[in-house]
């Protein structure tokens, strides 16, 4: 900082008011500064910075998994607002979804100096875990089942999958069968009994779920079966990447979409709009949701304050070609939106 102050023939106490952002220095010496630092290849010492300030401008994730949708797209959203706000983002996924690894997160990114966390996991493994959280930091967790204890923020999974089923009863269908997530998943539990929920408020009849675990491939086997069932003509996947799998195995076993079997799905991927037919589905804003994680904890950083509460971003149903009336085209061949 020295060196550029004699460079640009300025006092260090300008450097470092030009080197933070500070409003208050005319132009023309904030462009002397610059190009005095831009000369010598300055860089701010963020580590002294942090000391001083006692913050670190770095929010820790930690994630229970890079192979699914809904976790990766709430990552890149997070990345995305954190960095909007000047802050990093210091990623640790664990290795198993297990009460020793959620532990061991939470201590190494606290050696790893950060200001807060986002936790991209269920909620169950954060409290059976006894995580110890570092003094002062702040947790936001992605599930909204974490209401009661944390600040949570999550997609309102329960209204998507209402949306999907009211969708196809509309249409004409006596009831909607369902290839559900996998057991162990909280956003599967919520979508598969919001399902249930939509069908006997209308009085229909409750057919057995299938389970798959989030796959095209098990959403291909559960197909199969599907196929089999001559009364079914509508059918609510608990993601696209399953309704993929169960449009292959219908086509295979010759059971049109949308003429045989309505077909919906949940995420709205960039690629539901290729599928054949295009895959009629819910949508989830994951931007909002990252948004709303990283909002939260620099909102509790700034404040100070701990509060627990859930907030919950609404979906969209998403109709393209592949739901229709019963006995309606034999091949997808309109697409809209609403």
């Amino acid at each position: 900082m020295a060196d550029v102050a004699r460079l640009a023939g300025v006092s260090a106490q300008t450097v470092s008011r030009v080197s933070n952002g500070h409003p208050g220095v005319v132009e023309a010496t904030r462009r002397q500064v610059l190009d005095a630092m831009q000369e010598l290849g300055y860089r701010p010492n963020s580590a002294a910075r942090a000391l001083k300030r006692g913050e670190f401008r770095t929010i820790g994730v930690i994630l229970s998994s890079l192979s699914t949708t809904g976790s990766v797209r709430t990552l890149e959203a997070v990345a995305a607002s954190a960095a909007q706000e000047g802050y990093a983002v210091t990623l640790l996924p664990l290795a198993a979804p297990t009460r020793d690894e959620v532990r061991g997160a939470f201590t190494r990114l606290g050696e790893l100096a950060v200001d807060g966390f986002v936790v991209i996991m269920e909620v169950h493994l954060l409290d059976t875990a006894t995580v110890p959280i570092p003094p002062g930091a702040q947790v936001v967790v992605a599930d909204s089942e974490a209401g009661g204890r944390y600040a949570a923020v999550d997609t309102d999974q329960a209204g998507g999958a209402r949306d999907a089923v009211r969708h196809l009863l509309a249409l004409g269908h006596g009831t909607v069968w369902h290839l559900a997530g996998p057991a162990d998943s909280f956003a599967a539990q919520r979508r598969a009994t919001a399902w249930r929920d939509a069908l006997a408020e209308a009085g229909r009849r409750v057919p057995p779920p299938l389970r798959g675990d989030w796959t095209a491939e098990s959403g291909y086997r559960a197909g199969l079966r599907l196929a089999e069932e001559p009364g079914c003509t509508a059918v609510f996947a608990a993601n696209d990447q399953m309704a993929l799998g169960l449009l292959r195995a219908l086509h295979e076993r010759g059971r049109s979409v949308p003429g045989d079997v309505s077909v919906v799905g949940f995420d709205d991927i960039p690629e539901a709009a290729s599928f054949l037919p295009p895959l009629t589905t819910i949508r989830q804003d994951f931007a909002r949701v990252g948004q709303l994680l990283v909002r939260g904890v620099l909102d509790r950083l700034r404040s100070g304050t701990s509060e627990a509460g859930a907030t919950l971003v609404p979906t969209r149903l998403v109709v393209r070609a592949s739901t229709a009336p019963p006995g309606g085209p034999r091949a997808g061949g309109r697409q809209g939106g609403r």
